[in-house]
């Protein structure tokens, strides 16, 4: 015979051990559904006075925003599935956040990071890129191979071009606005949109895995990471063709201009590096270690004396321009720790 507290016992482990079960199933259930969690991508921001970056990883659900003046994270967050791309509106009063599983783009105010507006762009929405003026605010969406102009002011829709194969993060004006440069990650090639009538002008190919873009002050000149290659790609934007190719680490994702155009940063994702390329010489020049796996999201002052970049765990790493060392890390960690984000 079994003794009845033992078969209570029992019963009441079963029951616990169902109910858990219960719970971690209704727990998975509410769970929000990434969209196209298997691309992954981070981005930085820096606010016109430099006093605030914003950051984000699409393996991370949450914003953080950074006090750049005390070095310290300032705020938290939330409510986002994966967060692509961000921009600040060239006043600085707030920013812009595309969610490709959200399939909007939230505005949120910079001064009390309170959510302002969402924008519905569908499922896929990825890079943005905004005017000048901060009226028009272009779209990449690579699920239905398109990009939107949306009117900030109203948050509508203007135009939607079509005839793009996977624009990601990739997407980038020229400095007089008239140009849209767009990646395409299926096919590996930029397409130029005039953005006076928002149709297709002409394409550059025969990239290899293309990431991030920028583009020469004058216009003439184009630059894009080649993942597949190790190499920077340099364009010649009048003839559509890839003049040089220029090796620099293991597998980069990030081109980013210095303010003064004389240099190219390439965030190395596989050797977690940040290759420093001369844009006269077209060569190597520095090598930057001791960053935790860099991708796109770098950002310079305008003076070009600090440039910012962004690791996989959100932390910021400051980098002296002038002796090419990092000079700090700005992490979410208090001041007395030095834990990485997790």
């Amino acid at each position: 015979m079994t003794h009845p507290f033992r078969v209570s016992a029992a019963q009441l482990c079963t029951a616990l051990l169902s109910l858990t079960c219960s719970a971690s199933l209704w727990a998975a259930d509410i769970s929000p559904l990434k969209f196209d969690g298997q691309i992954r991508n981070n981005s930085l921001a820096l606010s016109p006075d430099e006093s605030t970056a914003v950051v984000s990883y699409s393996e991370r659900s949450e914003l953080l925003v950074y006090d750049l003046k005390k070095g310290e994270l300032r705020q938290t967050l939330p409510g986002y599935i994966t967060p692509r791309n961000i921009v600040f509106a060239p006043d600085g009063k707030s920013f812009y956040v595309s969610d490709s599983s959200l399939g909007e783009v939230i505005k949120t105010n910079t001064a009390t990071l309170q959510i302002q507006s969402r924008i519905a762009a569908g499922p896929g929405a990825f890079g943005t890129a905004i005017s000048k003026d901060g009226q028009n605010l272009y779209l990449n969406n690579q699920a239905s191979n398109t990009v939107t102009r949306f009117d900030t002011g109203s948050g509508l829709a203007r135009s939607v071009i079509t005839g793009f194969a996977q624009p990601r993060q990739g997407v980038k004006l020229s400095p007089d606005g008239s140009k849209l440069y767009v990646t395409n990650f299926l096919g590996d090639k930029v397409t130029i949109v005039d953005t006076k009538t928002d149709k297709i002008e002409g394409e550059i190919k025969d990239f290899s895995k293309i990431r991030a873009i920028s583009i020469s002050a004058d216009g003439k000149t184009l630059f894009a990471a080649n993942s597949g290659t190790h190499t920077l790609a340099v364009v010649d934007i009048a003839k559509r063709e890839i003049q040089n190719l220029v090796s620099v680490g293991r597998e980069p994702y990030g081109a980013a201009l210095s303010p003064d155009g004389r240099f190219i940063y390439a965030g190395n994702l596989a050797d977690q590096t940040v290759s420093v390329v001369d844009v006269a010489s077209q060569q190597l020049v520095a090598t930057i270690t001791g960053f935790k796996q860099p991708r796109q999201a770098i950002a310079f002052t305008r003076d070009g004396k600090l440039a910012y970049v962004l690791n996989e765990d959100l932390s910021i790493a400051k980098v002296d321009r002038d002796s090419q060392k990092i000079v700090q890390q700005i992490t979410a960690a208090p001041k007395n720790k030095s834990a990485p984000l997790f």
